[in-house]
């Protein structure tokens, strides 16, 4: 089917949307700079004794070197003109990945922070001479966005289309951050629950375009994904004309219909009336200021219609409709720039950023006012405007969408513990998933809201639980335990004190557990990525294809071993120590915990489990209580994960070695103020990947103006 759009109701020039569809694909990505080589002296007195008695024994073996790196014929130019590769040194040094205990001698600790420090400096010289943080890429907004921004500019009493990546539902508007406290009784529901929740008010006639799917690297707002394809710029044009067209989209729906749509007073003029409605809506819509020229263009065409004899309402809803459809409503972006290096974003810029991040949406009046007049920026507007915004209730689009992917809860949804194993899992037609995810995405809620130290993500006093899911803890339930019924519609969860270390934190809770594990066996390997990645943000590579997975059910000849010593049987390869022996202790250290997250001290076959381990080669425990001990005693490592998150999240791009520094920064800024969450949030907006941006003059189509 080919889309014909009609050029008397929209006055967007189509070539234009359709060039600006094929740069967005052809614009060529940027080059890093060369920097100078580290001081000869400092890598021949420290560095390269290390690399030849430490590491070329893997790494410089001809055809067997490992990892892609030859280390043997590595020089001091290459070495200071790579930043990545500092950063993995760096990296596997500190996290004592390398050299393996097994295979190389070990590594004096003075040497070793020798060598980090070393690096370090030659990565701040790499990147400062470099003078270029990555680009993010022009991309469109993502499903959840473009609702959220139709949503602010129309100021709806709905939404516009359903969001099943919605995970939880707010029933009874508890989300209040602007009094600093999550109640400590919530009816919330999730998507598992069934149709019921995802009967909300929209729009009649409005159809979402296909949920947008996450990136390998990190989430669903990725500029690198989110490209427009002639299929989905079809949907998309479609979808910005049915939104005015809807049977619901009137005065009782609509917040700015009396200031936009509505019919003027007989003795107003409409010409003048069409202009001053105009300008404050697109600069809204567009996140910038509106020259005469770029209004003329869509005020001329309601002239015309005007003219016609189209009442002033569906003037207006042209207008509206051809504003849904300009790339300057669809894409994010940053103004290209005459300089070849990072230079700061300007004021729009910020206000765009800051509201995407914060409310997955256009920025308001304020923002925009600030930016039109160039406060935004000064330090004391830019700190009050992040308070502000972190008190709105548009703060829960961000405890909508950052949490649930940081997590990986989505994976909850398709878990399917063996129903007679485990047959408390379901109940009805439902299953307790739809209990579990909650957890953990109020506990997130409470420690934003109520700027707590992040450490309470990972060993909270308190939880949220409703009585079905605390009873389904079983002997690590909080007390008291009432066994009421499951709630099938709304749950009612209640904030209670955490009484054993072994539960609570977005870890040791039971949709982690559940959605790291088979439908009959826990999943160590599974669970040491899952922590790996989501705690240390640190994520192990893919296994080699050829390894087969450990079946579910032992073999007969098996079934009298412990896990332990099932996998330690399956992967004898040398090629797979080194992943294991960063990911095996993490993913055994919650062993006692059964694949429906039910604590257990023995195996079917009666052997005891073995959660014992280390933590960086460097943190002994026996039990999961110690384990978290362990990760709290590298607090400042999990801080700078979760920076790393957050500024991935924030920038829409996965993050780079000239990223790095910043997150040091970030980690030591947070460190300082007891690590709470909202200074974590406000150092990663006033970080300098953040506030910069690397974007070379390139012919780009969203240059043009709307014809």
């Amino acid at each position: 089917m080919r889309f014909r759009p009609n050029p008397t109701t929209n006055p967007i020039s189509w070539l234009h949307l359709t060039s600006m569809v094929l740069g967005s694909v052809l614009l060529p990505p940027l080059l890093e700079t060369p920097t100078k080589a580290a001081k000869p002296n400092a890598f021949s007195r420290v560095i390269a004794p290390a690399l030849k008695s430490h590491c070329v024994k893997c790494h410089g073996a001809g055809e067997d070197t490992e990892g892609e790196v030859n280390l043997r014929t590595l020089k001091a130019e290459q070495l200071g003109s790579d930043p990545e590769l500092l950063g993995r040194l760096m990296r596997v040094l500190d996290l004592e990945e390398m050299p393996p205990d097994y295979d190389s001698p070990t590594l004096d600790r003075k040497l070793r922070q020798e060598l980090i420090e070393e690096l370090r400096r030659m990565r701040r010289i790499a990147i400062s001479e470099g003078h270029q943080h990555p680009h993010t890429p022009i991309r469109r907004m993502n499903r959840f966005q473009y609702n959220n921004a139709v949503v602010d500019l129309f100021d709806l009493k709905c939404n516009v289309f359903t969001l099943p990546e919605r995970m939880m539902r707010d029933h009874g508007g508890y989300f209040q951050p602007e009094t600093g406290r999550i109640p400590d009784v919530v009816n919330v529901g999730s998507r598992p629950l069934g149709k019921s929740q995802m009967i909300e008010p929209r729009l009649a006639g409005v159809a979402a375009f296909p949920q947008d799917l996450r990136a390998e690297h990190g989430y669903d707002n990725q500029g690198d994904h989110l490209s427009l394809s002639p299929l989905l710029m079809e949907a998309f044009l479609k979808l910005g004309q049915s939104i005015p067209d809807s049977p619901d989209f009137g005065p009782r729906n609509v917040g700015v219909w009396d200031e936009f749509f509505a019919t003027p007073a007989d003795s107003v003029e409409l010409e003048p009336e069409v202009r001053r409605r105009l300008k404050p809506f697109l600069r809204r819509a567009f996140r910038r200021s509106i020259d005469e020229e770029q209004l003329a263009r869509y005020a001329e065409f309601a002239d015309r219609q005007l003219a016609a004899g189209i009442p002033f309402p569906d003037v207006m809803k042209s207008l509206a409709a051809a504003t849904l459809a300009s790339p300057k409503f669809l894409y994010l972006y940053d103004k290209s720039s005459d300089e070849q290096t990072s230079e700061t974003i300007d004021d729009f810029e910020l206000a765009s950023r800051l509201s995407f991040f914060l409310w997955g949406s256009l920025p308001d009046a304020t923002l925009l006012d600030l930016a039109t007049t160039g406060q935004l920026s000064e330090p004391e507007v830019l700190h009050e405007q992040i308070e502000r915004m972190l008190k709105d209730k548009k703060l829960k689009r961000f405890c909508d969408s950052f949490p649930s992917q940081w997590l990986q809860l989505e994976r909850i949804i398709s878990s399917v513990p063996d129903r007679e194993k485990f047959p408390k899992f379901y109940f009805s037609k439902y299953r307790a998933s739809m209990h579990m995810m909650l957890e953990p995405l109020l506990l997130f809620e409470a420690v934003v809201v109520e700027n707590r130290p992040v450490t309470q993500l990972i060993d909270p006093d308190f939880s949220y639980r409703s009585d079905f899911l605390n009873a389904a803890y079983g002997d690590l339930a909080s007390q008291p335990v009432q066994r009421r019924g499951a709630e099938v519609a709304v749950a009612r969860f209640r904030r209670m004190p955490v009484t054993d270390r072994r539960t609570g934190g977005v870890i040791t809770n039971l949709a982690t557990m559940t959605m790291t594990s088979g439908p009959d066996r826990t999943q160590p390997i599974t669970r040491g990525a899952w922590v790996a990645s989501v705690i240390f943000n640190n994520p192990p590579k893919p296994p080699p294809a050829d390894v087969p997975p450990l079946a579910e059910k032992p073999p007969e000849n098996e079934k009298h071993l412990t896990l332990r010593e099932r996998l330690a049987l399956h992967r004898k390869r040398s090629d797979c120590k080194g992943c294991h022996e960063k990911i095996d202790p993490l993913g055994f250290a919650l062993e006692n915990f059964s694949p429906v997250g039910q604590w257990r001290e023995k195996y079917e076959n009666d052997r005891d489990i073995d959660p014992s381990g280390q933590l960086f080669r460097r943190h002994a425990f026996d039990d999961v209580i110690e384990f978290k001990r362990a990760i709290l005693s590298e607090k400042d490592r999990f801080t700078r994960a979760l920076a790393g998150h957050l500024l991935s999240f924030a920038l829409a791009r996965e993050l780079e070695a000239a990223d790095q520094p910043a997150l040091d920064q970030i980690t030591q800024a947070t460190a300082a103020d007891d690590d709470k969450m909202q200074t974590l949030i406000t150092q990663v907006i006033l970080s300098e990947p953040f506030q910069k941006k690397s974007t070379p003059k390139v012919e780009s189509p969203t240059d043009h103006q709307p014809d």
